[in-house]
């Protein structure tokens, strides 16, 4: 399989698997990768369909700018994210923004997450979170607020709207909104019985989110949640 071919065929397991995680939100969110040898490209998900419907023939092919340039569909209006994220980022080869239920209701307490879990570990302090508005992002200017808040971590919570993730792959960026989801949900749950002031040492922390961002442990993950989202259609 070309490499082209291979990361179009990823950007459809990646939109299964974010919709069997629960991430769909009807066809509001969107995913995308950067066009193997052209960086300045980048293939996305159409507006109008949700993460579970991309396929061969609805895939488009948008530019740096914004612009489609390959593909019939409706873009979505907010592919200034990953256009403006792309622009400034070169590290980053593919990008999801995504409404997760426990992520939107953590962005919206204020709260910094804290390592109460390995996912946590893995954004503690390092979480930035943009607040000029919670309308959608759709122009270059916007874009390139979300981006410039993201500054050079993968992940920045939109207050009250959703997150921008970004990943050296789309395996990294799928496994860190799964494991940001549930960092979420952890702290959110235990918020409500209430929290001590007990912490791991900084060094400890980092120690493990060192071990968490191994590119295999990336892709190993991936790859069984592709197997598990197939799994679940069959049924």
């Amino acid at each position: 399989m070309s490499a082209i071919a291979h990361a179009r065929q990823e950007l459809i397991h990646a939109g299964l698997v974010l919709e069997h995680q629960g991430f769909g939100d009807m066809t509001r969110g969107h995913v995308s990768v950067r066009v193997p040898g052209n960086p300045a490209h980048f293939f996305m998900k159409p507006h109008s369909i949700g993460f579970d419907e991309i396929t061969e023939e609805n895939i488009l092919t948008i530019d740096i700018e914004g612009e489609v340039v390959g593909g019939t569909a409706r873009p979505h209006s907010e592919r200034y994210i990953h256009s403006e994220i792309f622009r400034v980022r070169p590290d980053i080869q593919a990008i999801i923004h995504a409404h997760p239920l426990h992520t939107i209701a953590f962005s919206a307490t204020g709260q910094a997450l804290r390592p109460l879990n390995q996912g946590g570990a893995m954004f503690s302090g390092h979480l930035p979170v943009f607040v000029e508005t919670m309308d959608l992002i759709r122009n270059k200017a916007q874009g390139a607020a979300v981006a410039a808040c993201l500054g050079q971590d993968n992940a920045v919570l939109m207050r009250s709207h959703g997150v921008a993730m970004a990943g050296g792959s789309l395996a990294e960026a799928v496994v860190l909104c799964v494991m940001l989801e549930e960092a979420a949900r952890i702290q959110l749950q235990a918020s409500a019985i209430g929290l001590d002031g007990f912490a791991f040492p900084p060094e400890d922390v980092a120690a493990l989110r060192q071990k968490l961002t191994r590119p295999d442990q990336y892709q190993v993950n991936f790859d069984y949640l592709v197997r598990k989202a197939k799994r679940a259609m069959r049924l």
